[in-house]
């Protein structure tokens, strides 16, 4: 067992099994546990068309570039503060990279992939509020947008 949900009085029971073997047999478990659902598709939707957006009004990056960006200055942290496993590989071998070298390395370092429904909440306001004070306006779909 590598990864298991627990979403039902069941599922607790077969995973408590699970570890009860697994113990009795190697003596030695190291667990991670993460809470909350993983994130919905429409909030990964939402993401990606900001980037596109960002890349339409901002035309000094593409939609990779910016999503880059957003991963670095706005996910790290939120991942850094709550996840020790993340801040220690991030720690050990992006953080000593020079910032231009920390952008390439986001384009295949794991970040908003990562993240549970709720990080990728607060990486959606922090990256609708960064943009805001660089007057673009990224709504979410159910937002009225002031005109």
């Amino acid at each position: 067992m590598s990864t298991a949900i627990i979403n039902s009085d069941q599922s607790l029971q077969s995973v408590f099994g699970q570890l009860r073997e697994m113990y009795q047999r190697h003596r030695f478990l190291r667990l991670t546990v993460k809470t909350g659902k993983a994130r919905s598709l429409p909030q990964n939707n939402i993401t990606h068309a900001w980037y596109e957006q960002l890349a339409r009004e901002l035309r000094e990056d593409d939609a990779l570039g910016w999503k880059c960006y957003c991963k670095l200055h706005h996910g790290v942290s939120i991942l850094r503060a709550e996840d020790g496993e993340f801040r220690e590989a991030y720690d050990a071998v992006i953080k000593p990279l020079s910032y231009e070298k920390k952008l390439i390395a986001m384009r295949h370092w794991p970040v908003t992939s990562l993240m549970s429904k709720e990080q990728l909440s607060k990486y959606a306001e922090a990256v609708q509020g960064d943009f805001y004070e660089k007057g673009v306006i990224l709504a979410f779909p159910d937002q009225e947008v002031a005109a």
